[in-house]
Order: C-alpha cells, then sequence, then structure tokens
C-alpha cells in the first residue's frame, strides 16, 4: 500500500540559482525501509525535509497518507501525529531526564500523565534504557542518547520514520546497534523507516535504495537479501 507520493517535485534556493531537487518522482510503500544516499549537496536532507513536512516545494505535490500536504493549515500538527525524526545531533533537552525527554511530543497530545508515563516506558524499555530512564542525557554515551532520541520520535506512533545520518557520530559497532533497534521498533509499530545515509553498508541494510544526485534520482533499486 503506498504510503508517500511525490509528484514533479521542484525545490529551488537562491531565487533559482540553485536547484535541490529537479522534478522528483517517488513513492514509498507503507511498512517498508528505505534508504537516502548520494554525495553532499546532492539534494538528499531537502528531499528528507520533504518528506518531513519541514519543507514545502516550489511546485509539484507531496502527499502523505492520501493528504497533499499543500492543503494541510498547520504542517506542525501534522507532523506530530505522523512523523518521527531521529537526526545524527539528536536534540535532546540536558536538563530533562531521559523518561521527561521521551515525553515532549506527547505534551499536547491530549493524554492523561498516566497514559504518558506508560508510553514512554514502553519505549525507553524497547530500546533498553529502562534503569537509565531518570538519568539525565550529559550521563548517557552517545549511542545511548541515541537511542533516547529513537524513543521519543516513536512514541507517538508515526506512521514514518525519518533518520538523517542517525549513526555518523557513532562508532561501528555502538552504530550496528542503534540500527538494529530502529529496525526492531519500527517493525513494531509497522511504520516507513526512511534513513539518509552516507554509508553505503548502512544502505545496504534496507529493502530499497534510492541514490541522488544534483537534485535527481539517479537509481532506485531493491537489495538483495
Amino acid at each position: 500500500m503506498e504510503l508517500i507520493r511525490l509528484q514533479n517535485v521542484l525545490k529551488q534556493y537562491d531565487k533559482g540559482a540553485v536547484t535541490a531537487l529537479n522534478n522528483i518522482n517517488l513513492s514509498i510503500e507503507q511498512g517498508s525501509f528505505v534508504s537516502i544516499i548520494g554525495p553532499s549537496g546532492s539534494g538528499k536532507s531537502t528531499l528528507l525535509n520533504m518528506l518531513g513536512a519541514l519543507d514545502s516545494p516550489d511546485s509539484g505535490q507531496v502527499i502523505i497518507n492520501g493528504v497533499d500536504l499543500s492543503t494541510q493549515k498547520d504542517l506542525s500538527d501534522f507532523r506530530r501525529h505522523e512523523i518521527g525524526f531521529v537526526f545524527q545531533l539528536h536534540n535532546l533537552i540536558p536538563n530533562l531526564s531521559v523518561q521527561d525527554n521521551v515525553e515532549i511530543p506527547l505534551m499536547d497530545s491530549g493524554l492523561s500523565e498516566k497514559e504518558k508515563h506508560r508510553r514512554a516506558l514502553l519505549f525507553i524499555e524497547a530500546v533498553g534504557l529502562l534503569d537509565k530512564r531518570k538519568q539525565k542525557p550529559n550521563k548517557l554515551s552517545g549511542g545511548e542518547r541515541q537511542r533516547v532520541a529513537i524513543a521519543r520520535a516513536l512514541v507517538n506512533f508515526p506512521s514514518i520514520i525519518l533518520a538523517d545520518e542517525p549513526t555518523g557520530a557513532l562508532d561501528t559497532k555502538t552504530g550496528a546497534k542503534i540500527l538494529d533497534v530502529l529496525r526492531f521498533v519500527q517493525r513494531s509499530v509497522g511504520a516507513t523507516l526512511i534513513i539518509v545515509t552516507h554509508d553505503i553498508d548502512v544502505a545496504r541494510l534496507a529493502q530499497r535504495t534510492i541514490e541522488i544526485r544534483d537534485g535527481r534520482i539517479i537509481n532506485d533499486y531493491y537489495n538483495r537479501r
């Protein structure tokens, strides 16, 4: 079942001097695991921003779950319910505990405090940090902080998880653990996982790899299992 469709998406900057995305057409199925690769400046992050409703195209359509994003007045509300973000720099709030950081996306959810706590602890346990739920981020390793970011991204049960270089700042062993956690939780909630990466070994773990260069998709293939 199709979850995401981009139709003739064009995005330019500097009054048209820079074309970040050039007539992108793309369809992504629900529940799939997709990697996006390409050199710096190829348009990967711009594409991820389009998928996450963080930016809008100059022309063309971005349709997610049957919704044309150009018709939405409140994209922040759309993001809160549909998208989970995991960034290389995890952006945790330093003076809050692990549990409080994970509960942030639930602030305006209408859930009771008891349900917020229950759901946060569910995902903290899923990423293996239940024993550290009361600690502050500065007491955690880089890999542990990234796991907190994953729990926070998933606590709203988003239909799409977007990860921008989630292992880029980690050593190989820790990066592999982070990917295992992402894949495990993604499968558990039935979400679509899209990862931007420079690491071809990370990209090969996905079911499908999309290669972008100069704002265009130049390769789109399914990885062998």
